[in-house]
């Protein structure tokens, strides 16, 4: 790839084997916006593609021509514009990609782990909506009256969801400002730690800020983890599907609502960083 000449932005997936998750997300993006980036995935530990991963892409017309299973050191030495993991192993080993001018921490269960009805289907709609925000968010075309492909393929899909949350508490838990402002946020960067929520809210009280995430962790919405004296939060992958739908529907067609809050996490200076090197 060669990123000085290409007037498209680059992005390279990253998961731990590059056989389901990556593949899937390369072909996706690359039918929803092919003329707007350029599309790479890649693996830390590379595997043959799952053939069930072919089909679940063919089933839905899209194409596998150019889908490859290749290893990350292919892209060492390499710049882009985005670099996004989609497994929380991938994002251990590298959370620092050299060279990545921004860099997203997506968490989606593994297909061939998942136990519910179409695994692969599922996982290939909750990427669907996911890249379809990334695309509204980072086009450097909008506003663009080229409609995007749009893939309902969560029509076709009945999820065995492996956590209940009574509607009532989750509905409960949007209702406060910073609440659904942190849930949104997270949805797109993948994990924030307090700091980052309380400069892209720009809410003085950490207290505060502190309280309503542990509203949402007592609800089982969000997760955390401890690295070095920091706490990262991200949205709990167990949640059922419906749950997930809300958040990230509610995110992509409301994004006015945190243009300013995503901005102020952009502009943010020192940031926590979650490792020193990419292994």
């Amino acid at each position: 790839m060669n990123n000085q000449t290409s007037t498209k932005r680059s992005v390279l997936f990253l998961c731990t084997g590059n056989s389901a998750r990556s593949q899937m997300a390369e072909a996706l993006l690359r039918h929803k916006a092919g003329d707007q980036f350029e599309i790479s995935s890649a693996g830390t530990s590379p595997e043959e593609i799952d053939s069930r991963t072919l089909d679940a892409l063919k089933k839905f017309g899209l194409t596998i021509d150019e889908l490859k299973s290749q290893s990350i050191e292919e892209f060492s030495g390499q710049e882009f514009d985005f670099v996004i993991t989609l497994c929380d192993k991938a994002n251990q080993e590298c959370r620092n990609f050299p060279g990545a001018k921004a860099q997203l921490a997506w968490d989606f269960p593994d297909p061939k782990e998942r136990t519910c009805n179409n695994p692969f289907a599922t996982t290939l709609s909750e990427l669907n909506n996911r890249l379809s925000m990334f695309i509204l968010l980072e086009s450097k075309n909008q506003p663009s009256n080229k409609t995007q492909p749009t893939l309902r393929i969560d029509e076709q899909i009945s999820a065995l969801d492996n956590i209940s949350i009574d509607p009532i508490s989750f509905y409960k838990c949007l209702t406060d400002d910073i609440r659904l402002k942190t849930l949104m946020l997270t949805n797109y960067h993948g994990e924030l730690c307090v700091c980052e929520i309380m400069e892209a809210l720009q809410e003085d009280s950490q207290p505060k800020v502190s309280r309503n995430l542990a509203v949402l962790k007592r609800a089982n919405i969000i997760t955390d983890r401890k690295h070095g004296q920091w706490v990262f939060y991200k949205i709990n992958p167990e949640l059922p599907l419906w749950i997930k739908k809300v958040i990230s529907e509610t995110t992509e067609n409301n994004l006015p609502l945190i243009a300013k809050n995503l901005e102020n996490l952009t502009n943010m200076c020192n940031r926590p960083s979650k490792t020193d090197f990419c292994r």
